[in-house]
């Protein structure tokens, strides 16, 4: 629960603006990544997400089509990319951008 007395003030590493109190938390811990799906929302390790486009995979001569469901994601420290496994294809990594927590 926020302070409603707390002030704003604007994080130039994510462009938004965010209360004092979690910009402060944020400035503490730098080592952590925060990964966000298409539409903002939080992710973290063992999610499920859902494909928002059909993506070609490369070396797999497969499609993924949207709407497609994939179990248990693993972060990887990058911002915008996560680890996950789908049947058929090893190693498969795909960008927050193009995913949508279920």
């Amino acid at each position: 629960m926020t302070d409603t007395n707390d002030d704003y003030v604007y994080d130039e590493a994510t462009g938004e603006w965010m209360s004092a109190s979690a910009a402060a938390a944020n400035a503490q811990d730098p080592d952590i990544v925060e990964v966000r799906d298409a539409v903002g929302n939080l992710l973290a390790d063992g999610d499920s997400v859902t494909l928002i486009k059909d993506l070609t995979v490369k070396g797999a001569n497969q499609t993924l089509k949207r709407g497609t469901v994939i179990k248990s994601i693993r972060l990887t420290g990058d911002d915008q990319e996560i680890d996950c496994r789908y049947e058929g294809i090893k190693g498969l990594v795909l960008r927050a951008e193009f995913v949508r927590k279920r």
